[in-house]
């Protein structure tokens, strides 16, 4: 769809400086823009390749603004984040036709809201629940009593397991499971084998959540995992059972984290972290990628960034590092 810069800077709450009449219709890389497309740049550095480019207009900050600009510029104060939002408008969602395929198997007790659109070789187990708008992708399995809200994205071959319940507006990539038995056994010392603890809790997904493919999220031993509203989570992450994750948590591909640890709101996580069982990281903590919490270790500090394995502040691994490379060099006696 196209729409005037006017309009879009209505929406996204920027200035245009320009021609506020030039229609867009896509969003684009620096590189590969037309004349009919918008970019962005995040830096001074940024803005001669921007106005050399084929591009329409650029989405830009404040400091473009006296750059005697030759396109039309969208001035905000993030840029980034404007161009998020500028392409949302342009690239809408796709919308799919509701309806349930004939080659679908749904339950009689399933109880389905208006303009859902469930895929070929869908399986709606009893008590199931689907909130309006929502669409389930070919191949799924959705056992008994799972409830889903409204405008969810339940992408191809995904299962979720009974006793899962998933807030509005989230997005499930292929092959992700959901609800799954925890790893959780005890062994007989009597005949040395491991017997599994029982596995009965739930699985809580809060509101905009949004969960790569190939992930597996396991349900509560004897309570609940709960994932919290907002939280993203990249491609093959594992959380075991009962982990807490607080809101607005970035959680990056190949990260373990171990049962029954809690990761509190705003935290990021680096690509594979391994988080040892009931550990705790607290709110606003950074782990860098490939860095390792100990079990029942307690990570704290907002906005201070963790790194190696075990975690530590990333000032002290790296002196760490330096004393290393330092007695590396040192000749033997």
């Amino acid at each position: 769809m196209s729409l005037t810069l006017e309009e879009i800077a209505k929406a996204i709450g920027a200035q245009v400086s320009g021609d506020a009449k030039t229609e867009v219709a896509n969003v684009a890389s620096v590189g590969s823009a037309t004349k009919n497309d918008l970019i962005f740049v995040e830096a001074s550095a940024g803005v001669e390749a921007a106005l050399a480019s084929s591009a329409g207009a650029i989405i830009a900050g404040g400091f473009a603004s006296g750059a005697g600009s030759s396109k039309p510029l969208l001035i905000a104060a993030d840029p980034r984040l404007a161009f998020t939002h500028a392409a949302r408008l342009l690239r809408p969602p796709r919308r799919y036709p509701p309806g349930i395929h004939s080659t679908a198997v749904v339950h009689r007790s399933a109880k389905i809201a208006k303009h859902v659109s469930i895929g070929p070789n869908v399986v709606l187990g009893e008590d199931c629940v689907i909130g309006d708008r929502t669409r389930i992708g070919p191949g799924c399995c959705i056992a008994n009593q799972v409830e889903i809200g409204a405008d969810c994205f339940i992408d191809n071959n995904v299962s979720i397991y009974s006793g899962t319940r998933l807030g509005s507006r989230v997005a499930v990539h292929s092959g992700t499971v959901l609800g799954s038995d925890g790893f959780g056994y005890v062994r007989d010392p009597a005949t040395g084998r491991y017997e599994q603890f029982p596995q009965l809790g739930r699985l809580e997904i809060g509101d905009d959540v949004e969960i790569g493919a190939n992930c597996t999220i396991d349900r509560g031993a004897l309570d609940a995992t709960v994932i919290g509203r907002g939280v993203k989570i990249d491609n093959l992450v594992h959380l075991a059972h009962n982990v807490e994750v607080g809101e607005n948590v970035v959680i990056a591909a190949l990260t373990g984290v171990s049962g029954s640890s809690v990761i509190e709101s705003d935290v990021v996580v680096g690509g594979q972290v391994g988080i040892g069982d009931h550990a705790r990281v607290e709110q606003g903590v950074v782990l860098g990628s490939g860095s390792g919490v100990l079990t029942k270790k307690i990570v704290r500090g907002k906005g201070v960034v963790f790194w190696g394995r075990p975690a530590r502040p990333l000032r002290e691994y790296l002196r760490e590092l330096a004393v290393l490379a330092r007695l590396g060099k040192k000749e033997p006696d």
